[in-house]
């Protein structure tokens, strides 16, 4: 058996060139969505990172700022720059792109965006939301699988889901949005005892490790969904996911491929965060 592939990178196309007519519809009434990028540093994958999140906004006609500050900046200038647009009514949603240098607070960095701003959903009162059902801002990486989940057709109620990965980011909220959905989840690491015998059992396996090929063909139940969040920079240079994907595709029933699977939905969900915080402030909400 080969897996069938979910391709992000076509998901995502097909949402971006949905989202033109909304933008366009928002600008008519004044409110073009506007999204203002913090970037803090030098760090080479954080600047690919804010470039694509530009380049992605300019694309469907939103409103994009990239505000830069060095490794060593003052954290109350970023303090205060957060809070400038904060009040900006050109500015419908703020991503400061983590990590941040090491003097930097980076809960206190979050909590400094506006609650109806947070479209990364990282905010304590936006994180709450999610947890009780609720959300206003879903993160944008687990967002991005639920939607792969939608096109494949993957009816999560009452199955088994493994989530291997615990970070504020990825791992927790995606364990929230399966929680939602109706499913059995299981919140796995790397330090997981056993971890095989959880993943054999998981109908829904999502990985989010940081660890290339972590997970083999012989740890994927025959006929799962297998979700691969990481993506490692081998010693050749090449990209690969947190799964063995050439051996798990012959086991998986669907599965994510590095690079062209949950990377592009990331950023697009961004954009769609960024254009329903634009919606509810043209309605008032």
């Amino acid at each position: 058996m080969t897996a069938q592939i979910i391709d992000g990178k076509a998901l995502a196309e097909e949402l971006r060139q949905s989202f033109k007519a909304r933008v366009e519809a928002l600008a008519a009434r004044g409110q073009r969505p506007g999204l203002a990028v913090v970037l803090v540093g030098e760090d080479p994958a954080s600047q690919v990172y804010v470039r694509n999140k530009v380049n992605a906004c300019q694309a469907v006609g939103m409103h994009s700022e990239k505000i830069i500050y060095a490794a060593a900046v003052d954290p109350e200038i970023v303090l205060k720059k957060i809070a400038e647009l904060n009040s900006d009514p050109a500015i419908h949603g703020i991503l400061v792109q983590l990590p941040l240098p090491g003097h930097f607070d980076e809960e206190a960095v979050l909590a400094a965006i506006a609650v109806d701003k947070d479209v990364d959903g990282f905010h304590a009162a936006n994180v709450g939301a999610l947890a009780q059902g609720n959300p206003r801002f879903i993160p944008c990486t687990p967002y991005g699988v639920m939607k792969m989940f939608e096109k494949g057709k993957v009816d999560l109620s009452g199955k088994e889901a493994v989530v291997i990965g615990r970070s504020n980011i990825v791992g927790k909220p995606m364990a929230l949005l399966l929680i939602n959905a109706g499913a059995t989840v299981t919140v796995c690491n790397s330090r997981t005892r056993d971890l095989a015998g959880h993943t054999r059992r998981a109908d829904i396996l999502v990985v989010a490790v940081g660890k290339p090929r972590f997970v083999t063909a012989d740890m994927v139940k025959p006929g799962a969904v297998v979700i691969d969040v990481g993506i490692n920079r081998l010693p050749d240079g090449k990209l690969c996911g947190d799964v063995d994907f050439a051996n798990c595709l012959q086991v998986a029933g669907q599965i994510t491929p590095v690079p062209g699977g949950v990377g592009p939905m990331t950023i697009t969900m961004l954009l769609v965060n960024t254009i329903e915080a634009a919606e509810r402030k043209a309605a008032g909400n």
